[in-house]
């Protein structure tokens, strides 16, 4: 969509971000030092090595680099790795790795040039899962796409500023709207991917069609926590990929009969 079709009292992705990762998990520096090898099964092999709190070396075939990243241990023993490159400032790049089973899941955002893909998001992703290369997958379970949280109505607090409902609609698809902020009255129905990462533990993303943004959480049952990170373009015209983070708490539960479920 459009500046020009876009809602005339509709936010841009700046002015709803500020104060949104009030209530994120705190980074940590639990990574520098280590190295890792990730094998996805879409064939990539990246090999990851944390110098230092924000600086990771990377290489990928021919291709290598060093350029920030942020960790935050998620889960006992689960990090979500955020990654942004210099060099591609359209593009970052998130693993959650648990390096006591071995699994690892990968999701790619790009944000496109607007003529690039017509009627679609501007930030598209790429999702894939694999292992760590180094080390032997122990147990859990392969990452995948679930439908685990159709029908789930649950509310998100960023901050005392910044409160959303998600209603998981389908697989490909959920509702959104702002209960408090700046958003206040807004709503729509996006894109949106959910994987199944272990146990009691979810990755999701949304990639929106009025503003030019796309998130990436990871949500823990067991603490209700949500934590992630967006990648959009801002009112001035840059990129930006910005934390979030938020407690929270399960509303409610639309069931399907079998013969009537959504797709």
């Amino acid at each position: 969509m459009t500046d020009q079709s876009r809602p005339k009292d509709w936010k841009h992705f700046d002015d709803f971000a500020a104060g949104i990762a009030t209530n994120r998990l705190p980074n940590t520096a639990a990574l520098v030092g280590r190295t890792f090898k990730i094998s996805l099964n879409t064939g990539r092999t990246v090999d990851l090595a944390f110098t230092a709190a924000n600086t990771v070396a990377w290489s990928e075939g021919t291709d290598a680099g060093a350029d920030w990243y942020e960790a935050l241990e998620v889960a006992p023993g689960t990090f979500f790795i955020n990654m942004t490159f210099a060099a591609r400032p359209t593009e970052d790049e998130a693993f959650i790795v648990n390096i006591r089973t071995g699994r690892v899941m990968s999701v790619r955002e790009r944000v496109r040039e607007a003529a690039e893909e017509p009627g679609e998001p501007r930030v598209a992703q790429v999702w894939s899962a694999g292992v760590l290369g180094d080390a032997p997958v122990l147990g859990g379970i392969e990452p995948g796409p679930t439908r685990d949280l159709i029908g789930l109505t649950a509310h998100y607090r960023y901050s005392p500023n910044h409160l959303y409902e998600h209603i998981y609609l389908s697989s490909q698809r959920y509702a959104w709207q702002n209960l408090v902020g700046v958003q206040r009255g807004h709503g729509d129905v996006d894109l949106a991917t959910t994987w199944k990462f272990d146990e009691g533990q979810y990755v999701f993303g949304f990639r929106e069609f009025i503003i030019p943004v796309a998130s990436l959480f990871f949500y823990n049952w067991e603490t209700m926590r949500s934590t992630g990170k967006f990648l959009g373009v801002i009112s001035t015209g840059a990129i930006e990929n910005k934390p979030a983070g938020a407690f929270i708490e399960k509303k409610s539960t639309t069931t399907y009969d079998e013969e009537a479920a959504p797709v």
